[in-house]
């Protein structure tokens, strides 16, 4: 289906005080401008020299709004002891909650399920979760989203009963949602208990209170089974492009043994499977791999196997050398002594696909002073209006 493309939206109602977005009002040319220009400064502030820089790619046309698959809603006020709210952090103010039953980067469904669930809790009195007392309820609403099927999995996270005089309506909620006059499918209805006094979302346990616990997505002609707390790319449409690019930048993967480090839930790793002899897929968070795993079977590819753990201890133990090295690491990057060990393999390419252009040029860098170069980058905006920018990069070894 086809998204709302820039020229038919005006500045969101929300621009004034949520921190999601940083360019609202502002051409997407000039937003392409400004991201590619950080993207360069960064590798200046590194001494980076890429041999080649092929600019940015932007969002494909019509999936510039709407795109996001998944949304963390966090329970709180505007102002203390204000009303309820549900929605984003305040621009420069963290403990200020936003209600955003507008947002412009979620399809509609969202904003519908948000008001709902805040109209609900609202009329019964339900107080949010304190981050300094660690008093309330109410934590958290996640909506997330097949883009291709059409599922919704809807996940209220919130403290456990004991901690308050009255417990959750579960059933009427519910049926609340399901009556909802909604364009996409509720496949999964959850709620998880949180109490731990982090302000994050922590699975502490979980019930399904209505469908299943996971919803459909697909990619590049593969199926994938997205749980509750599993990693997914948020903007499907321009991440299939990111990964053919990518990808591409190896000549022929036929014959080969390749390595898919930090690989989340083993989207490029089955990718890759259909290329390769076989593939390793090595990720810290073992829900990730598990879901990995599952999907390979699903999809018929028994060339892949998976590795739950730290990138750099469990390639220290692992036997198998890779012909080629594909890195997907977290916005934090990878560990000096990570680098270390990709670049001791020798291997003649490695490509890197970055969601911090900051921390690429750090490893960047490193990987430089380890005898090899970054012979061509490239950026994607995949998340319009946002602060966040996407590369890809491939590095090989320098012939001496």
């Amino acid at each position: 289906m086809r998204n709302t493309d820039f020229k038919d939206m005006g500045i969101c109602v929300h621009d004034e005080f949520c921190g999601g977005c940083l360019y609202q009002g502002v051409s997407y040319d000039e937003q392409l401008k400004t991201k590619e220009a950080e993207v360069l400064a960064h590798f200046r502030d590194k001494e980076v020299s890429p041999g080649f820089f092929d600019g940015i790619e932007g969002c494909p046309e019509g999936f510039r709004y709407r795109y996001r698959n998944k949304m963390e809603y966090t329970f709180g006020d505007l102002v203390k002891d204000g009303p309820l709210c549900l929605g984003m952090h305040k621009i420069r103010n963290f403990m200020s909650i936003v209600t955003v039953d507008s947002c412009q980067l979620v399809d509609e469904d969202f904003n519908m399920i948000l008001r709902y669930t805040l109209d609900f809790a609202a009329e019964r009195g339900y107080r949010h979760y304190h981050k300094r007392s660690h008093t309330g309820l109410l934590r958290n609403l996640i909506v997330r989203k097949g883009m291709r099927t059409g599922e919704l999995l809807i996940n209220l996270v919130t403290a456990t009963a004991e901690r308050e005089a009255a417990d959750f309506d579960e059933k009427d909620w519910t049926e609340g949602l399901i009556s909802l006059n909604l364009s996409n499918k509720i496949v999964g209805i959850l709620r998880t208990f949180n109490d731990s006094p982090a302000d994050s979302v922590v699975c502490e346990s979980m019930k399904i209170l209505y469908g299943r616990d996971y919803y459909m997505e697909k990619l590049l002609g593969l199926d994938f089974k997205v749980s509750a707390f599993s990693f997914f790319q948020t903007n499907v449409e321009a991440v299939e492009r990111l990964y053919t690019e990518a990808l591409d930048l190896i000549d022929d993967f036929s014959g080969k043994t390749v390595f898919d480090l930090y690989c989340g839930t083993g989207t490029i790793s089955q990718i890759l499977a259909l290329k390769a002899k076989d593939v390793l897929g090595v990720e810290l968070v073992e829900e990730a791999v598990d879901a990995a795993r599952e999907n390979a079977r699903l999809n018929g590819l028994d060339n892949c196997r998976f590795i739950a753990g730290d990138v750099f201890k469990v390639l220290k133990e692992e036997e198998t050398r890779p012909d080629v090295i594909v890195v997907d690491p977290p916005r934090m990057g990878m560990t000096p002594d990570a680098v270390d060990k990709i670049v001791s393999y020798g291997v003649p390419q490695i490509v890197y696909i970055s969601c911090n252009p900051k921390t690429l040029a750090i490893n960047l860098k490193q990987f430089s002073d380890s005898g090899y170069e970054a012979r061509y980058v490239k950026a994607f905006d995949n998340f319009p209006l946002t602060k966040h920018t996407e590369c890809i990069a491939l590095i090989e070894r320098k012939v001496l």
